[in-house]
């Protein structure tokens, strides 16, 4: 049966305007720009009065942490929470165990995903010193990326030579995503923190060991490999203002190199240490409330090309340690929409914008056929959002497996009220129909 979303204020394109959407199977049959008088018989209708409908968000980095770490979360858990947070298309990361540094483990993955996968999916393929062969052989029609670690990481998927990378940046058959922060920097200023402190440095001084000039380091040595070897680079969750000056500021379309930032780097800043301590220890690091809004007046521009979380979740307990014994990251991926509408709200960022750096820009960035975008013949991804239903995020709501988030006691002014995946809700009203999961992602590359 087709599905008439009507009443409904849709949000894409830049444009905002009263209309209609009608479903037909898993795709958009027709969009309806102004109001319905007469409503058709013998289909599902759906009454959005005072609601917003979008395209679901495209989250372009996310650890969901299977196999091998799912204790702290898998990808069955954290699809739900995503597409509970209107995210309906997800592509994770391979610093998982045993890693996704060969086209085996990367088969794995998407076997896993298409069996437990609320929305829909991709998975990097990892990048290591020794397995050049294996990412020639990545299929860019697949995959969403290469992931080449430029900085301290899992195992041994640390990249560190030059001649590797050299080879890695010519060669890749697809998109290069980078983590960037220079390890001798990283190193060298932990030994000057230890001197001061010992084993108990402070958490507010993560952004000075993890800092500027680590990060603007080795994003500059990525982006001059990447004008090099004409390299399609993607460099992932930027956290300083002095980084932004790599970036062109065009649109995404005449862009070779771009750049993404990631909610948390735009919402804290280090003055949030003091009250959120290892909660908000990430990599890179939250920094200065001069980056924070440095940040996100480039979101609202063109140098960041993509909004994102970097969902990394860890248990309660392995965030609640010293600073050198927490892991770094925080899940985000349920909170990440309305954070950026909070944001717009305060007048920080338009909606419109929020919009395209979270639904539009990733589909056009990683050449993702038919979604990202309300348009007919496109997938029916969409969310379905109430913009003045307050609520606070805690213990009750939080649907990680882990069970915190950094925001606990935030509250927010929109909320998710259904979201469809391929055409079926799959989100409505907290409840989840756990029958039908999400699709693999293709490439039009």
């Amino acid at each position: 049966m087709k599905t008439l979303i009507y009443n409904a204020t849709l949000i894409n394109e830049g444009q905002t305007f009263k209309g209609a959407l009608l479903i037909n199977g898993d795709k958009i049959e027709k969009i309806y720009t102004s109001p319905i008088q007469d409503l058709p018989e013998d289909i599902n209708l759906i009454d959005a009065e005072g609601q917003w409908l979008i395209p679901g968000v495209i989250d372009d980095q996310v650890h969901f942490r299977e196999p091998g770490l799912t204790h702290k979360g898998n990808i069955a858990s954290e699809s739900r929470a995503a597409v509970a947070g209107g995210v309906t298309s997800f592509m994770d990361m391979p610093n998982v165990n045993p890693q996704t540094t060969t086209q085996e483990e990367l088969a794995k993955k998407f076997e896993i995903g298409a069996k437990d996968s609320f929305a829909n999916y991709s998975f990097y393929f990892g990048a290591t010193n020794d397995n050049l062969d294996e990412i020639l052989k990545t299929n860019p029609k697949t995959t969403c990326g290469i992931k080449v670690f430029m900085g301290s990481s899992t195992g041994n998927m640390l990249v560190n030579k030059p001649e590797i990378l050299e080879a890695i940046f010519k060669n890749a058959p697809t998109l290069i995503a980078t983590h960037c922060e220079d390890e001798s920097t990283i190193n060298k200023n932990t030994e000057i923190y230890k001197e001061k402190y010992g084993e108990n440095v402070p958490v507010e001084m993560h952004p000075k060991i993890r800092s500027e000039e680590a990060c603007y380091l080795s994003s500059s040595y990525a982006v001059g490999l990447a004008k090099k070897h004409n390299t399609r680079l993607h460099v992932l969750h930027l956290s300083t203002a002095k980084e932004l000056e790599l970036f062109e500021d065009v649109a995404l379309q005449d862009k070779n190199i771009t750049a993404e930032v990631c909610v948390h780097h735009m919402w804290f800043s280090e003055e949030d240490y003091k009250e959120k301590g290892t909660h908000i220890k990430w990599n890179p690091a939250v920094k200065t409330m001069h980056d924070r809004d440095a940040l996100l007046k480039a979101a609202s521009g063109n140098r960041l090309a993509v909004i994102a979380t970097d969902h990394a979740p860890h248990t309660a307990e392995e965030k609640d340690n010293t600073y050198f014994k927490a892991p770094s990251g925080g899940p985000m991926v349920q909170h990440s929409l309305v954070t950026m509408l909070e944001l717009a709200k305060q007048g920080k960022i338009t909606k419109e914008k929020v919009i395209e750096k979270m639904c539009h820009a990733p589909a056009d960035l990683f050449q993702i056929n038919k979604r990202g975008y309300l348009r007919e013949g496109f997938y029916a991804d969409l969310v379905l959002l109430n913009p003045n239903k307050e609520w606070t995020v805690d213990a009750s709501n939080i649907l990680y497996k882990c069970a915190w988030s950094p925001l606990n006691g935030q509250i927010f002014s929109h909320q998710v009220s259904k979201t469809f995946v391929n055409g079926n809700i799959i989100f409505d009203q907290g409840i989840f129909n756990e029958d039908i999961k999400g699709q693999a992602l293709e490439f039009n590359r």
